[in-house]
């Protein structure tokens, strides 16, 4: 009998985590390494918000406080999802948990049974299916086609729902592909959703306001009132406000799932950093000015990478809707091989040569589910995004 437990045996760490980790090695090593792998905004932390948490330590907020989180801040985050997305709620209805990333876990724990199927668009963000199976539950992948813009339609979904079906997740904007669902495309899932009483639905709201070419973000509890009562509505601080590492993420959604998130939050991690907290509430209340210029330099820096990219053989590449990452595809480089003999199968194999070769660091599509594409994260300067370019044109270039 190992010490491991069996239920890890289906678990791959974070293939996202896993690729900084070695561009940090090689880093580490001289070697001269872009790291386009990582999904974090490069701005800092808006000043406004920074200043809170420093108002909050020196006002001595460094204890304990309740589990679900600060009444103040879960107010602000019932006034925000009033205000932005026509959802009300109220604060017995949200819980406040270590980053949009425990909220989900906690919720998946809290609610899967073995057994249990959780639909999930493919390409998807990594931790989706690993979540579900650390529940003991099964993941049931719909693939996204970049045809249809990376989006399932409400025919793949139907397809999809059996009697063991309990949650639907749906990502929008979307991580990896930064493909966002419009109001029409979420009613059409809605109404298929509303003949399955028995699915759930998770809507992860993280990049809403990372939008580009005059796109608007809608939660799917808005779009379909009638879906609200099985809906968990998934969001945090990290992307639009820049704070990943405060690790501040929430959920609204019906009293009974948030109760039993916060039964697991409760034997865990008890509770998101008091301070940032309050540095929450001053973020939600306050204009987001900063994000205007903010999401015109991301788009700039969009437009320019997918033009680079499209201008490459062996590579093309969909121009999303929202997040900070591309989706490109590299069908025109398999069966390829390297100046050294090395074929390219996969686009783990691509992904592989291209770090030893050229020292750019990329996600293969294999990790989110749909194949053959890299993740490239645009979230770095204009100047790095460009030399990475380069080197992927050089390295396409050596291939024969």
């Amino acid at each position: 009998m190992g010490i491991v437990a069996d239920r890890l045996l289906a678990v791959k760490p974070s293939a996202t985590l896993a690729v900084t980790t070695k561009a940090k090695e090689l880093k580490a090593q001289g070697v001269d390494v872009i790291d386009l792998g990582v999904g974090e905004p490069d701005f800092p932390t808006p000043e406004h918000i920074r200043n809170a948490a420093k108002d909050a330590l020196d006002r001595g907020e460094t204890k304990y406080v309740p589990v679900p989180g600060t009444l103040a801040f879960r107010k602000a985050i019932c006034d925000k999802l009033k205000r932005e997305n026509g959802l009300d709620y109220t604060p017995e209805q949200v819980t406040v948990n270590c980053g949009g990333k425990g909220t989900l876990f906690n919720l998946i724990m809290a609610t899967v049974n073995p057994k249990d199927e959780v639909i999930i668009p493919a390409p998807y963000w990594v931790s989706y299916p690993d979540m579900v199976r650390i529940a003991q539950g099964t993941p049931v992948f719909v693939t996204g086609k970049e045809e249809n813009g990376f989006k399932i339609n409400a025919a793949d979904l139907e397809k999809a729902i059996t009697p063991q079906t309990k949650w639907f997740i749906i990502n929008s904007p979307s991580n990896p592909s930064g493909a966002a669902y419009t109001v029409e495309e979420l009613k059409a899932l809605a109404e298929v959703l509303k003949k399955h009483p028995h699915v759930w639905i998770i809507s992860d709201e993280i990049y809403e306001h990372i939008v580009y070419d005059g796109f608007k973000s809608a939660s799917i509890a808005a779009v379909a009132p009638e879906l609200k009562d099985r809906t968990v509505t998934v969001n945090g601080l990290a992307k639009s406000f820049s704070m990943t590492g405060w690790r501040v993420g929430y959920a609204a959604g019906p009293v009974e799932v948030i109760k039993a998130a916060n039964k697991i939050q409760s034997q865990s991690t008890s509770h998101a950093v008091t301070f940032c907290q309050s540095a929450g509430v001053v973020a939600l209340n306050s204009p987001m000015d900063f994000l205007k210029e903010r999401n015109d330099i991301f788009k700039q820096r969009r437009d320019t990478v997918a033009s680079k990219l499209n201008a490459i053989d062996g590579i093309s590449c969909r121009v999303p809707e929202g997040a900070f990452y591309l989706y490109p595809s590299v069908a025109g480089c398999i069966g390829k091989k390297t100046p050294d003999g090395k074929e390219i199968k996969t686009d783990a194999d691509f992904v592989t040569f291209l770090l030893e070769s050229e020292g750019v660091a990329v996600v293969p599509g294999v990790a989110f589910g749909l194949s053959p594409y890299f993740r490239l994260s645009y979230a770095t300067s204009t100047e790095l995004l460009e030399k990475a370019c380069d080197r992927i044109k050089r390295f396409c270039g050596s291939l024969k």
